[in-house]
Parts: structure tokens; sequence; C-alpha cells
């Protein structure tokens, strides 16, 4: 049975693969499934392991004779890659308990996402994949996080989480609860303008680059805060966020000086939001994303990685192409009804 999870080895097996019913339905919710276990775990590597694994679980289903019949596989995948994802965190988060300096999610570009159905759709999709709210999911455990992640990113009822969690509908309501006022207090729902924040994006790449500290002045806001994941390989701020614009603009306009001249700025979606991907001639050297206040020109997050484990999956196939993550894999809402 051909192995599905990434989606170049499922059109190298060509048709092969979709006679198989087991790898065909695989395939059709593989995207869905790559954007859940993402927002749980907030890597790529992690994630498509998860993939693998709910792959073999899948397969090894599908190969027994004797087993009942699966009347809703979407649902049924999507169990089996939630709780493998919350298998998966244990082990995560003792290794970030070691970590040199802020740990950031791994970046995802997104610049070939599924079209939303409107534009309402279009800005809870960028929200739900966005560097900053992965970052404030982190707070959460994981239970919130995945209860969190199914209901309001995906769209799931409290008796489906319910479900697919293994629990009562009353106890995924109060995580709901929890998660959802964690949330609401450290990450106010707001819709920035994509062009406002292109714009502003562009500006701030090129202050961070040119070292133009009045600029830089004039761009954060007040209590602006700056996440600088170097992993302890690669240029960074510190062993802790940087909170305040004089010290966050002074230390921009420092860090160009230790940075490799001629960056070549390249403008992607990052996580839903308009991004900067700085170039060192062919080599990603740093992604950039910022973070707007409500109604405002101003940054209130720097989220910087230059963290080079963190950025392999993004290495172009040459310049002026659109790096991607393996397999392609693109946020797709959940529907209920078709469970």
């Amino acid at each position: 049975m051909p192995d599905p999870t990434s989606a170049d080895g499922a059109r190298d097996d060509g048709e092969d693969a979709q006679d198989d019913p087991a790898t065909r339905t695989f395939v059709e919710h593989r995207e869905l499934l790559f954007s859940i276990v993402y927002n749980m775990l907030g890597t790529v590597a992690d994630t498509e392991d998860v993939l693998q694994d709910t792959w073999l679980s899948w397969a090894a289903r599908s190969r027994t004779r004797d087993a009942d019949r699966i009347d809703h596989p979407r649902a049924y995948l999507v169990r089996i890659a939630v709780n493998k994802a919350l298998a998966r965190h244990a082990a995560l988060s003792r290794s970030r308990e070691t970590y040199v300096g802020p740990w950031l999610p791994e970046p995802l570009v997104t610049s070939r996402t599924v079209a939303p159905a409107d534009a309402a759709d279009a800005a809870e999709l960028a929200e739900s994949v966005s560097m900053a709210l992965l970052v404030v999911l982190e707070t959460l455990t994981p239970l919130e996080r995945a209860v969190f992640v199914l209901h309001e990113v995906f769209g799931y009822a409290h008796p489906e989480t319910a479900a697919i969690l293994g629990r009562s509908p009353d106890a995924v309501r109060q995580l709901a609860h929890r998660a959802g006022r964690h949330v609401q207090a450290r990450r106010p729902r707001y819709r920035a303008d994509p062009h406002l924040r292109r714009q502003v994006t562009e500006r701030f790449a090129a202050a961070v680059s040119g070292g133009d500290l009045r600029m830089l002045l004039e761009l954060l806001a007040p209590d602006v805060t700056l996440w600088a994941d170097g992993g302890g390989r690669a240029p960074a701020a510190g062993l802790s966020p940087v909170h305040g614009r004089d010290k966050v603009a002074r230390l921009l306009a420092k860090g160009t000086r230790r940075a490799p001249r001629a960056l070549d700025i390249r403008y992607q979606r990052v996580n839903g939001d308009p991004s900067a991907l700085l170039f060192d001639g062919e080599s990603l050297f740093a992604v950039l994303v910022v973070d707007l206040a409500p109604d405002s020109r101003q940054v209130c997050g720097i989220y910087f990685v230059t963290n080079p484990d963190k950025l392999r999956h993004l290495t172009p196939g040459g310049r002026g192409d659109t790096p991607e993550p393996p397999g392609r894999p693109r946020p797709t809402p959940g529907k209920r009804n078709d469970q």
C-alpha cells in the first residue's frame, strides 16, 4: 500500500495510489489533518511525523478484513491524528525546557491557500494560523489547545470534540471556556487590513535591514515585544523576549551590523500574514513576521526566526520560487456536516 503522507510520494505512485481506497481517503483529508496537527504542535517536522503515524494506523485498520465498516472516515482520521499529536506533545514539552532562548513556531508559508468562501472566512483563516496566535496557544495546556483549535479554528461542536478526545461534553465546555478566556486576554480579536500589514512589513523590513533607528522608533508601538528565535545556533536577541520601543529599536539597529550584508528581502504570506523572508544569497537567513496593534499602523509584536532547523523546510528550489513545506499543506477549515 503506497505511503501518501508526502504529497510528492503520492504523486510518484501515480495511478496505483489513486486506485487504493485507503490511500485515496487519506490523501483527501491530509491537508485538514496537517492544519489541525500543526496548530496543535507548531512544528512542521513533528506534524509530518504525526501524519505518518496516523497513516500507519489508518492503513493497518483498512487491511483488517473483519473490522467494522468506518462510516465517517474524516472524523476517524481526525480522532487518530489529534490523539497522536497530544501524545507527541509531552516529548516536545520536555525538549523545549532546554531550548536556548525564546521558542517560536516553525514558520509556514501559506501563499497557496485554499480560497475561503468570503472575506470573513479569509480573516478567520488568516488568524487561525497566525504566528501571534500560535505563540499564545503555547501558554495553554495540551488539552486546552486541542479544544481551542478544534472548536474555535475548525468549527467542531463540543460534543464532536468530546468524541475526538474521549472526554465528556461538559468537560470539553469547561476546557473551551478556560482556553477562550486565556486567549482573549492575551490576543484580543481584531482584523488587521492585509494591505496595511504588507505596507508596514515592507517599511519595517527596510528599516531593520538599513539600521534606520529613526524609522524603527516611528514604526514601533511603545509596548512592543520582540521574540527572536535562534535556538542558540544563529544570531538572536538573547535568552528572553525584549520589551519596550527604545530597547527593541536599539537592539534591531545594533543587530544589523551582525547580519549578512546585502540581504535579499522577499515577501510571502507566513502563517497567513504578509511577512518578509530574508535571504543571504540563496540561503534563507531569517523569517520576519510583525503584528500590528489594533486600529494602528504601529508594530506591537515582532517574531524573528533565524534558527536554521526551523527554516530548512522553507528552502526554495531556486530564486523567485515560492518556498513551501513538505507536502504543500494548506489550511482548510473544517465542515461539521460531512463527518
